[in-house]
Order: structure tokens, then C-alpha cells, then sequence
């Protein structure tokens, strides 16, 4: 591991960014944004080789990133963020990871901290009965033709049938749905696996989490955002395309290695494995994955709809708004100015979220004059953010910054250190409820296995890719 730290030379360029420079097999060089504590962490496992590793894949674009809260990953380090050119490009399963659009939904409610507090037990004995957690199957189960519609319309399929409303769909990346999809191009085993987890939060680190404001930095954005006062209830969603996701990321990684054999050859780690541009596979990877995105954010929309459902039996009088749902797992074809010129590239973004500025097209009306909300997830036991997208992010990061805290333990080692029952105890202690499907899980997500997310959210504020707008604090917390 020593030996790992000395590989990769690094280049200050000030103080919260550093660069790998073009050497050997490197297309372009690597840029970090970190600050000295969290570069450290990087240097203890493979982040900063895996970063070098990206830089060799075909059609790169100026230079890849690595967020402020990367780590090891497959293929990419998580936090890796790569614009492939789409002629001479392609897309690489491992700069998007097995959770496809795994993301974030936070909604708003007109509930104060003092309302819930004697309450928040009996919330979460009501949202873990409407939300199924852990490894169980969902309350919705669908037939195969409800399925592939629920694949090519994502979200906009959840409003259709009585979940959730146009607000929600408005206040949704994409507005919820890439019209890339095509379920035609799922497998039938990914289908299968599907079919009963649609509306369940799975297992690992997704959550459903009761917050409250903490501190607001930028009274008007988060006046805009419908943050109205320190002490105002919030709800965070964390989940993903579940274990159809998966399918989708494991089919098209072995067809890729069948299909491409002499790729194999010349890539650094056949972790990165990729389909070209312009080659059937990266449609239909492209077309496959859209609907696994889809599929994540129906997932996301209906799960919002139920802990609206579950709230309003505690509390009939609450008022729920959708802030943003935003994807951190993801490749979408974007253009971005690159050299003084308008390029359209395949933006892999793995463990890193997208942060649009004021005024970008693909932002809703309510969001065109502040920016694009940022959802910056930390762990159980700590903070979590909202930033707002910036003009500088856009030229320095292509538009994205930090997905949230950041791992720094495997939950083999969070296995060995923690016990569920333990964690508990500590979180209740500072007067956060917890209510789990496993203790093991509870283990595998102890706050102590995560970096700090205000080191990470102060890198992204100070660098500027993402300002700092509100912070939040958990109440009570439900885990997979």
C-alpha cells in the first residue's frame, strides 16, 4: 500500500486542486479536488492509479475529474467524471457503476423540528411499513408490459398512475425519464429481478432519512429552493435502480469482454471495459441503461409518494414539495463547450452529481435564475447539504461536483469494527432514531466508515462547484 502512495505523481495547482500529468498510455491528464485530508484518503487505496487508468480510454475530452469525496471503485474510482467524444468515444459500464442512477429525492414540509421530535418513532414505524426496506420485496408488484413502461417513461409513468404529481416530475432531473430508454434492451433476467422491488429502498447504503435545517448560507437560493427556516422537516430519499441495475451493468459488461476481446488487451484494467461509439452495443448498452435510469426514478417518485402517504397518518395537515431528484450514477449525452468549441460527449458520472448553472436549458423554470439543486448525502450520524450548481463547475467540472460523504472503510473491515446494536445506542444517544431491516446493515453504515462531509462540501464550495446553500441533520433514519 505504501508502494500504491508513491505511483502517481501529483501537481499542485492551488490549494484544493491537483493534477496528474499526461504520461505514457494518458490521453489527457487527471485533475482532484481535494483538500490535503481528503487527498490523503484518496492515497490509501487505488483512487488516484484508477483516476490515471481513465485517462487512457478513447475520445477523453481536456481532462477527467475526481471528486472531492472519491475512493476506489470498479473501474473508475467513485467520483470519477469522464466526457467520452460521442464519435470517437464510447460508453464504459464502470464509469457508471452497478446502481444505475442511484441518486437523491429530498422533499420539503411545512413541519417544524419541535412538531416531530415526540413523534419521530411513531414516523418511522409508519414510512418502514409503507417503504419496504432491506432485501424484501416491494408492496407493487408489476406485470412484464407495466414494467417495460415503467422502463420507457420512468417517473412520468408513476404520475399516470396516481403517484406523486407534474411538480414532482418538474422539480426531477430530466424531468425523470432519458428518452435514450428502450426496455427492449433490458434482459429478461433484469426484468425478473425488477418486477418485485419497484418503491423498495434495498439495502447497503440507500436510506430514508427525517432531517431538519440546521443552518442556511444563502438566504435567497434557499428561499427559492423552499427552505424557509432553520428548524424546517425535510426528507431524504437514497436509493437506485435496485437489482435491476445491477443486471443491466453485469449483461453488458460480459457482452462487452465477449464482443471486444482486443480491447481487453490494451486497457490498463479490464475493469474499464467499453463499447465504442457507433457500434450496435453502445446503443443498446446506451438504450439499456436509460431504462435502468427510468426505472430508478420511478422508483424514487413512488417512494416519495408513500412518505408523503405515511406522514399525512401522523401528521394530516403536512404539506410535501419535491426539491430536486438528482442522479449520481449515470452516463447522458451532453454538450459542453471543450477548446473554445460546442462538443456532444457520452458524461460518465460515477459517485458524482450533476450541478448545472443559472440559465442551462435543461434546468425547469423554477430553478433557471439560481441553479441546479445539489443533494450532498452524508452519513447516518452527521450533516447533509444542498448546493447550488455553478458557472465555474460547468468549465471545470462539466458541470458536476461530490455525490456525498465518500467511503473510507470496505464493509468487510466496517464488519470487523462495528456492531448494528452499538450504532444504535450512539446514534440515539445524540437523539437520532434508527430503524433497520439488519443489524448487519446498520454495521456495514456506521458513521465512522464515511469522510467527513463538511470537509467534502467546503472543497466543493471553496473550489466552486458546487455553493454551499443549506445544511440539514438527521432526526431518524431508516436503513436496507
Amino acid at each position: 500500500m505504501e508502494e500504491q502512495k508513491h505511483e502517481i505523481k501529483l501537481k499542485k495547482i492551488n490549494e484544493y486542486t491537483w493534477e496528474i500529468p499526461q504520461t505514457g498510455q494518458m490521453k489527457v491528464p487527471m485533475r482532484i479536488y481535494a483538500s490535503e485530508k481528503l487527498l490523503e484518503k484518496m492515497k490509501d487505496d487505488r483512487t488516484l492509479r484508477q483516476a490515471s487508468q481513465i485517462a487512457v480510454l478513447p475520445g477523453i475530452q481536456q481532462y477527467g475529474c475526481v471528486m472531492p469525496d472519491g475512493h476506489e471503485g470498479y473501474g473508475f474510482p467513485i467520483g470519477g467524471v469522464a466526457a467520452l467524444d460521442v464519435e470517437t468515444g464510447g460508453i464504459s459500464p464502470g464509469g457508471i457503476g452497478f446502481d444505475i442512477n442511484c441518486g437523491v429525492r429530498l422533499l420539503a414540509t411545512n413541519l417544524k423540528k419541535e412538531q416531530i421530535t415526540p413523534k419521530v418513532k411513531q414516523l418511522l414505524d409508519s414510512l418502514f411499513k409503507s417503504v419496504p426496506a432491506g432485501l424484501g420485496s416491494s408492496n407493487i408488484t408489476v406485470t412484464k408490459e407495466i414494467l417495460d413502461e415503467v422502463l420507457d417513461k420512468g417517473a412520468k409513468w408513476a404520475v399516470e398512475n396516481g403517484y406523486g404529481n407534474e411538480d414532482d416530475l418538474a422539480n426531477c432531473e430530466s424531468n425523470g425519464c432519458m428518452k435514450t430508454a428502450d426496455a427492449s434492451s433490458v434482459s429478461d433476467k433484469a426484468k425478473n429481478r425488477g418486477r418485485k422491488q419497484l418503491a423498495t429502498l434495498g439495502s447497503g447504503n440507500h436510506f430514508l432519512e427525517i432531517q431538519y435545517v440546521d443552518e442556511i448560507f444563502d438566504k435567497e437560493i434557499a428561499k427559492a429552493f423552499g427552505f424557509t427556516e432553520p428548524g424546517q422537516v425535510v426528507i431524504m430519499i437514497h436509493c437506485g435502480s435496485r437489482g435491476l441495475g445491477h443486471q443491466v451493468c453485469s449483461d453488458y459488461l460480459r457482452e462487452m469482454e465477449r464482443t471486444f476481446p482486443e480491447l481487453l488487451q490494451k486497457l490498463p484494467d479490464r475493469q474499464l471495459i467499453y463499447a465504442p461509439a457507433g457500434t450496435k452495443l453502445c446503443t443498446d448498452y446506451l438504450q439499456a441503461m436509460s431504462a435502468a435510469a427510468n426505472f430508478a426514478w420511478c422508483n424514487r417518485h413512488i417512494i416519495g409518494h408513500q412518505t408523503r402517504t405515511a406522514f399525512k397518518k401522523v401528521f394530516p395537515e403536512v404539506e410535501m414539495k419535491t426539491v430536486y431528484d438528482v442522479a449520481h450514477n449515470i452516463c447522458k449525452v451532453e454538450e459542453h463547450e471543450i477548446n473554445g468549441e460546442m462538443k456532444k460527449v457520452y458524461l460518465h458520472r460515477k459517485g458524482a452529481t450533476r450541478a448545472f448553472p443559472p440559465g442551462h436549458p435543461e434546468l425547469s423554470e423554477t430553478y433557471q435564475k439560481t441553479g441546479q439543486p445539489i443533494l450532498l448525502p452524508g452519513s447516518m450520524g452527521t450533516a447533509s447539504y444542498v448546493l447550488v450548481g455553478t458557472e465555474e463547475g460547468m468549465k471545470t467540472t462539466f458541470g458536476s461536483t461530490a455525490h456525498g460523504a465518500g467511503r473510507v472503510m470496505s464493509r468487510h473491515a466496517a464488519l470487523q469494527q462495528f456492531r448494528g446494536e452499538q450504532v444504535k445506542k450512539d446514534l440515539e444517544a445524540q437523539g437520532i432514531s434508527l430503524k433497520s431491516a439488519s443489524w448487519k446493515g446498520v454495521a456495514e453504515e456506521a458513521p465512522g466508515v464515511y469522510k467527513d462531509i463538511e470537509e467534502v462540501a467546503k472543497v466543493s464550495h471553496e473550489v466552486g462547484i458546487g455553493r454551499k446553500v443549506v445544511r440539514v441533520k438527521p432526526m431518524g433514519c431508516i436503513k436496507g
